[in-house]
């Protein structure tokens, strides 16, 4: 009877978690049956970036053991990537790079930020600051991790790092992204649930907000999608979400209860995390519908890294702060209805780098001439193939340990070159690993001392690309 009951729970609360999913379906494909319905003008963007996601954690990627409706319903209407990758195993690199269609290490971002004076620079150019100079409302939501939000940042703009206005975003809200308030609430807990404590709007201080910190962020970019609306001009819209990051808390219900008994501990507040904040996608997609501006608004979903802890990373090596698969690859999906055709599964590599020039080309805006990454709106619309990629790399800090539940692959790497089937990863310029990622995209044999002349080439390639000038991401 305690089986057959929580059966019936589980079928009744997906019922009500997919109430969105389902309305969305049925809009998207009534758009997408009207080709040229699309209005004219420049179309909206919006980013979804989850934090920690693994490659195989949404329904629509293979995962079953979390309800993804929304996100599934998106790629149902859409394109996804199923060979598309993060500039970094770590958070703060990766988004400098999404943000500004660059290589971390051109920005001198080396590692995760540990909330000290470390900052995007200044003088990089981001998606926000084209857009805005272009006519665009800007605005960021949820997680910023790119330095300018510790206390004396917000008190005295004018002679501290830069945060998020200064990179382009005339509206944004965020968590206050001091130690004396990230250390206690990760550590006892309370990142979520007490996360509403310490918000921030617009470099003011805000007063404390009860709620789950998924639930803020969800409706403040709804808030700010009829705002903009409202002023009759073009937005874009950058919601970082924090989930499934830990630390792992239970999600407000339905969402926890939907796994009782289908899972147990972190596992369980995990699961009710990332449906949690699927949920929170398939209100806003709504509300774009809501609004009859869904057809002409192109939406990517993806996440910084590849999975920690509790995510499933697909059958990839590694995890978060390994450069093997399971650390760099990550889910993409694209939609805009009348533009990009539903249902396509794409094998064509790409990488955050490839975000601002393909939300540049979508907002008819030149993309700076120093970029890295390549435009993949023809490949998204048409089909096209995606001319000019060549070698792709990682570098990053070392990290000993990994943050999956058993130990990082030795030997340990700091970069990475990705060039056709072959893939090489070095230490400090060394090579230590060679994969024939086409044979053997697990990454389990080893071809270093098969290949050496391949292995040599790729060596100075991360060579040169290590000996490139930086910028300082230091005052």
């Amino acid at each position: 009877m305690v089986k057959k009951a929580q059966a019936q729970l589980l079928r009744s609360t997906v019922r009500r978690s997919t109430v969105q999913a389902s309305a969305v379906t049925l809009l998207l494909a009534f758009t997408l049956l009207a080709p040229g319905s699309f209005a004219a003008e420049r179309p909206n963007v919006i980013l979804l970036l989850a934090d920690d996601l693994g490659w195989g954690d949404l329904g629509v990627y293979g995962g079953r053991s979390t309800l993804t409706p929304n996100l599934d319903a998106l790629a149902a209407h859409g394109t996804r990537l199923v060979n598309y990758y993060s500039t970094s195993a770590v958070c703060t690199p990766a988004r400098a790079s999404l943000l500004t269609g660059r290589y971390p290490l051109r920005l001198g971002i080396t590692k995760h930020f540990p909330d000290d004076e470390s900052h995007l620079p200044a003088e990089s150019v981001t998606i926000a600051e084209l857009l805005q100079a272009a006519g665009y409302r800007t605005g960021h939501v949820g997680k910023w991790h790119l330095g300018g939000l510790h206390q004396k940042h917000i008190d005295d703009r004018a002679h501290s790092i830069p945060g998020p206005h200064e990179h382009g975003f005339e509206e944004y809200l965020t968590q206050l992204e001091d130690p004396p308030v990230r250390v206690p609430l990760g550590r006892e807990n309370r990142m979520y649930r007490d996360g509403g404590k310490h918000l921030v709007r617009n470099d003011e201080n805000v007063p404390p907000d009860p709620r789950y910190y998924t639930d803020i962020n969800g409706d403040e970019a709804i808030r700010l999608v009829e705002k903009f609306h409202g002023e009759g001009k073009p937005f874009f819209l950058n919601l970082w979400w924090l989930v499934p990051h830990k630390p792992y808390e239970p999600a407000p219900e339905p969402f926890f209860g939907m796994y009782e008994g289908w899972a147990d501990g972190d596992q369980r507040k995990f699961r009710s995390m990332l449906s949690h904040m699927d949920h929170k996608v398939g209100e806003l997609v709504a509300k774009l519908e809501e609004l009859g501006i869904a057809d002409n608004t192109l939406i990517v979903f993806t996440s910084d890294n590849g999975g920690a802890y509790e995510a499933d990373i697909g059958p990839w090596k590694g995890g978060k702060t390994d450069l093997h698969g399971g650390g760099v690859r990550v889910p993409y999906i694209a939609v805009w209805p009348g533009k990009i055709p539903a249902g396509v599964v794409s094998r064509e590599v790409a990488n955050h780098n490839d975000l601002l020039p393909t939300f540049c080309a979508a907002a008819g805006v030149e993309p700076p001439a120093e970029i890295d990454g390549l435009n993949l709106l023809p490949h998204l619309t048409d089909g096209a193939p995606v001319l000019g990629r060549g070698p792709i790399f990682w570098q990053m800090d070392l990290y000993k340990s990994i943050q999956r539940h058993y130990p990082k692959p030795e030997p340990y790497a700091t970069e990475a070159v990705q060039e056709g089937r072959w893939k090489l990863l070095s230490r400090d310029g060394k090579p230590v690993e060679l994969f024939d990622i086409d044979a053997d995209p697990q990454e389990r044999d080893n071809l270093l001392p098969d290949f050496p002349e391949v292995a040599g080439r790729l060596s100075r390639q991360v060579k040169a690309f290590l000996a490139e000038p930086r910028m300082s991401p230091l005052p």
